[in-house]
């Protein structure tokens, strides 16, 4: 029986690697650590609905500030993915169990006691299972929806690589908020960031689902200080802006263990700075790109800026 609690045990595939050293965080990454009530009602929640999060699996750095405010990012789909990107901090291997037909009604109960206006679903990659998960998160859309009409919803969703094209369509019409997926980093460092996915193809996902309703908010994120320059990042954002991707988030990484990929710098606060300038220069609607931006980070928030920027663009 595995133990994930083992740094050794959640990533097997990294075991063997030789370590890469943690270079110390400057100032303007470090954050306190959590101790508010907020946050410990906010956990006492998730563990009475038996759900996991994203914000504990891939050790979030804003945790404590989104938990204090009733915030967390809830993943669905088990604790264990079926891929192994190298700097990914969630457990790797073979997923033990099947889907918990229970869970999209847990997640809705849990949404409706911490009076969430908005949430974030994500979920491991469960390249096991036909559809990729696909109708699992239309459930979630769904419960959430009878439980709490006023909450809008945000999905942070898998690649659904191996899937048919079709089950996309699930997801869609299930009619999230905001779809989100990640493109995580810049074409050339794939082979070894993220070896299980393919740059266009999660691209194009994005491209088809405003295809598949215009008015659906499209987002994604990169992280910087994996090795990238500055001119691939500058054209991962014209080809996001070419799929018709409304939000993009920049964030620094963050090397969860000595096993996982390096960090090759840290970005200034300045250089995000550029880096938000360029892509509100190309059109996006909205963008955040701090050193700590994550994907759900201040998501609420955001996703109230966002609306008023589609109305500003429309005239309204």
């Amino acid at each position: 029986m595995r133990d994930l609690k083992i740094p050794e045990q959640r990533h097997p595939e990294k075991a063997k690697r030789p370590d890469n050293a943690q270079p110390k965080k400057p100032d303007w990454i470090r954050v306190k650590a959590p101790t508010s009530e907020g946050y410990k009602k906010t956990h006492a929640i998730m563990r009475e609905h038996k759900l996991t999060t994203v914000c504990e699996e891939a050790a979030c750095p804003n945790a404590g500030e989104c938990w204090s405010q009733g915030h967390a990012t809830m993943m669905i789909m088990g604790e264990v993915c079926t891929r192994a990107c190298s700097f990914c901090n969630i457990a790797t291997g073979k997923p033990p169990e099947a889907l918990d037909v229970f869970e999209p009604g847990r997640v809705a109960d849990a949404v409706k006691k911490l009076g969430l206006n908005h949430v974030v679903i994500t979920s491991v990659d469960r390249d096991d299972i036909e559809d990729g998960g696909a109708e699992h998160f239309a459930q979630t859309i769904r419960a959430i929806r009878r439980q709490s009409p006023g909450t809008t919803i945000e999905i942070l969703t898998p690649d659904f690589i191996r899937c048919d094209p079709s089950v996309l369509e699930l997801v869609v019409k299930a009619k999230p908020d905001v779809f989100n997926h990640n493109l995580e980093t810049v074409p050339g460092l794939y082979p070894e960031v993220r070896p299980g996915a393919r740059y266009f193809h999660s691209l194009r996902l994005l491209q088809r689902v405003k295809e598949l309703d215009p008015t659906m908010f499209t987002k994604s994120g990169i992280m910087v200080g994996l090795g990238e320059d500055k001119q691939a990042v500058t054209q991962v954002m014209e080809d996001m802006r070419a799929a018709d991707i409304d939000f993009l988030t920049i964030g620094q990484y963050l090397q969860p263990t000595p096993k996982h990929h390096r960090v090759d710098r840290f970005v200034t606060p300045d250089e995000f700075a550029t880096y938000e300038r360029t892509a509100y220069n190309k059109g996006f609607l909205m963008v955040s790109a701090t050193p700590l931006t994550r994907s759900s980070y201040h998501a609420g928030d955001d996703f109230a800026r966002l609306r008023e920027a589609r109305l500003k663009k429309l005239g309204a």
